[in-house]
């Protein structure tokens, strides 16, 4: 018996890592001898560091850089175990659960760490970058990274501009002679599955801004700086920054990726299984288990459990799906790869109790093993 348990987190209850041992556990209540190959997986989002440093035996690296707000805060990046390949969350140094509810404004908050980040892994020999787009407090189309990377931005008296979304309108010239060299020599790969335009009523400032505290008025001039920057650039570099799918992830983060370090965008989830290689693991593989908290139409969306039955299912191989909570429309899953799904609910209990890890572990564990009970007495 071989199976890969390929899983995300179970967000606010487990991580995929402790999920993962989970449900190893209740394989091996029944297949003593089975061969189990586990890959804790993300898509892209929260958990991805973990996850591909867990599953290439990489190191987590912890640097201390400019966070929203101006001020200091430590960031956990990863290095993976090719020792060459950074692989880096944005929410990490400008994530929106670093600014208090009340002090969130886009106006303000930078995306400064982010570039301090690259520095550091470049500095610790990486030339390649894995970079998790989402989850950003910031609509400043990234050019606090490229700050930090030495790129300058100067308003119409020849002044450097300041940080945060709301210099954007202010920017005039852009001076790229200073930007750090060793920038040409690195690739970069943007895990997302947001396909914003930079602006726009479908772009960073109107869909994602008022989450990141922006009223209907500083949409608008959110809005009209990053159009503004777009123009700029065009008119400076001679690129369009704005039409490019995902330009618009991480209050425009994605633009700067494009624009200024000709980054490449890719799901998340696909991705991370091309990094991994999940793909040589699949021949003579008898089963594969994934899951995530929730299965639902949202899944169908580039999320970890239908990457992992896309892939299967060119092997023919049958994938059972485990889920703390599956909605009526996660019906269509089985229509792309997925054999069947499992609630790992076994009593009703409140959502407190439900997401407690403990109540969590037990429950795939054992949901789990019953599985396997089925499947070996279909064996004899």
């Amino acid at each position: 018996m071989k199976v890969i348990i390929a899983i995300d987190s179970f967000k606010g209850s487990i991580s995929s890592i402790e999920g993962s041992n989970a449900i190893s556990s209740g394989i091996k209540e029944v297949y003593k001898e089975a061969e189990i190959i586990a890959f804790p997986l993300a898509d892209g989002g929260e958990g991805t560091v973990d996850a591909l440093v867990q599953s290439t035996n990489g190191q987590l690296m912890k640097v201390n850089v400019t966070g929203p707000l101006n001020s200091k805060v430590d960031a956990i990046y990863g290095i993976l175990g090719d020792g060459k390949t950074a692989v880096i969350e944005v929410a990490a140094a400008c994530g929106l659960p670093l600014v208090p509810q009340n002090e969130r404004n886009p106006f303000l908050t930078t995306t400064f760490g982010v570039g301090e980040i690259i520095l550091d892994a470049i500095g610790k020999g990486c030339r390649e970058f894995v970079i998790g787009l989402g989850g950003s407090a910031t609509n400043d189309a990234g050019v606090g990274m490229l700050q930090a990377l030495g790129f300058r931005f100067m308003d119409q008296f020849g002044n450097e501009v300041g940080l945060g979304g709301g210099v954007l309108q202010d920017i005039s010239k852009i001076d790229t002679q200073n930007a750090n060299s060793i920038l040409a020599d690195c690739t970069f790969k943007l895990a997302c599955d947001v396909t914003n335009y930079l602006h726009g009523t479908d772009g960073a400032a109107y869909v994602f801004g008022p989450q990141k505290g922006a009223t209907k008025d500083d949409v608008k001039a959110l809005d009209h700086g990053l159009k503004h920057f777009a123009e700029i650039v065009c008119q400076e570099l001679g690129k369009d920054i704005h039409t490019i799918k995902g330009a618009g992830a991480a209050g425009g983060l994605g633009a700067a990726f494009f624009g200024f370090l000709d980054a490449e965008l890719q799901s998340g989830i696909e991705l991370v299984l091309s990094i991994l290689d999940m793909e040589r693991f699949m021949p003579e593989t008898d089963f594969v288990i994934t899951g995530e908290g929730k299965l639902d139409s949202q899944t169908t969306m580039g999320k970890v459990p239908i990457g992992i039955a896309r892939l299967a299912k060119q092997y023919q191989i049958p994938v059972i799906a485990v889920a703390g909570s599956i909605a009526e429309d996660a019906a269509q899953l089985n229509e792309l790869g997925v054999t069947s799904y499992f609630s790992i609910m076994n009593t009703p209990m409140t959502i407190e109790e439900a997401m407690n890890p403990e109540t969590t572990y037990s429950n795939l564990r054992v949901t789990t093993a019953q599985l396997f009970r089925l499947i070996k007495s279909l064996e004899r």
